[in-house]
């Protein structure tokens, strides 16, 4: 197994949702919810929402200490999906998480939601999502694009189905 290592990488979680991503399954939301995009960013992703016609609480809070609205919709810190997935069973409240395709095959998302009533749910979106960086905390040598898939994780949705394509 080769080792890679690249002198130029540099991991961070500030790349932010565009728009279209909560557009693409804006009539899969529950309506008329008070929505906590627990994870503020630049602050884009909830006026995001708002304009897509949800009452949204968006504040620079911090999550693990705080419990706001009745569903929480966000693009979390992906170097910390571990913890916010356990936080998200914590609070017990509906939620849709963008997080990378692979957490499927993970042993503590199958741990955290398998033995509930509520199992987890996908949306797979129409093509690969291209989050924005945030500016001031990034090398403008990035580029806007993933190399990897993203999935929608929901759970207490109650979507049509199991896995539903964009």
């Amino acid at each position: 197994m080769a080792l890679f290592t690249n002198k130029n990488f540099i991991n961070h979680d500030d790349y932010m949702t565009p728009k279209y991503v909560w557009q693409d399954i804006k009539d899969l939301i529950p309506p008329n919810t008070v929505i906590w995009e627990c994870f503020y960013g630049d602050g884009t992703s909830g006026e995001n929402l708002k304009e897509l016609g949800f009452d949204v609480i968006h504040e620079k809070i911090d999550f693990f200490n705080s419990d706001r609205g009745e569903l929480l919709v966000s693009n979390p810190p992906f170097s910390k999906k571990k913890e916010v997935f356990t936080r998200l069973k914590q609070l017990n409240k509906p939620f849709i998480m963008l997080a990378p395709s692979s957490m499927i095959n993970t042993q503590y998302i199958r741990q955290l939601f398998s033995n509930c009533d509520d199992k987890i749910q996908i949306i797979i979106p129409k093509k690969r999502i291209n989050f924005t960086k945030k500016k001031d905390n990034v090398s403008e040598k990035l580029k806007n694009t993933c190399n990897f898939d993203c999935f929608y994780y929901c759970w207490k949705i109650n979507l049509p189905n199991d896995i539903n394509w964009l």
